[in-house]
């Protein structure tokens, strides 16, 4: 029972802690997330999200994004016209509503299983020390102030 308290702090800590990220801090999340995470996985990321660079500040072509990668180097369908320009949106401005959603989904479910485990835990405090009527042995050994019979 324990054990099960302890998880449930743990868990509701956690989900507490996903329902309360605002915006700004699941940018900045995301984009220590970009910043360190291989460019063959942000080219994935581009492609598969049709987007280029992470945020506002890498939307001109001739800068540099924060991870060094030239903006003509991103494999976006939108960056793939062949006239040099890249009109795409940024990831983060693609991604913003995928994390939020993310973030919600976990804080949601962690709260749901966490007060499941408060349930559990009283149940399990509830019914820990029930008798077997049917087992003498144990109800001797259980009750000290009667005598002990054998059959």
């Amino acid at each position: 029972m324990l054990i099960l308290f302890l998880l449930f702090l743990v868990q509701f800590s956690v989900a507490c802690a996903c329902l309360a990220f605002n915006a700004e801090q699941q940018h900045q999340l995301a984009e220590q997330g970009w910043n360190n995470v291989a460019s063959d996985t942000r080219q994935k990321v581009q492609k598969t999200f049709d987007c280029c660079g992470f945020g506002e500040e890498h939307r001109n072509e001739s800068i540099l994004t924060s991870t060094s990668i030239p903006q003509d180097k991103c494999e976006a369908a939108c960056c793939s016209d062949g006239k040099g320009g890249c009109l795409c949106s940024t990831c983060m401005g693609k991604l913003q509503s995928t994390i939020n959603y993310a973030f919600k989904l976990c804080g949601g479910i962690g709260l749901f299983f966490s007060f499941t485990e408060v349930v559990a835990a009283a149940i399990a405090y509830r019914y820990r020390n029930q008798f077997d009527p049917n087992d003498k042995a144990a109800s001797a050994i259980n009750n000290r102030f009667h005598s002990i019979r054998v059959y």
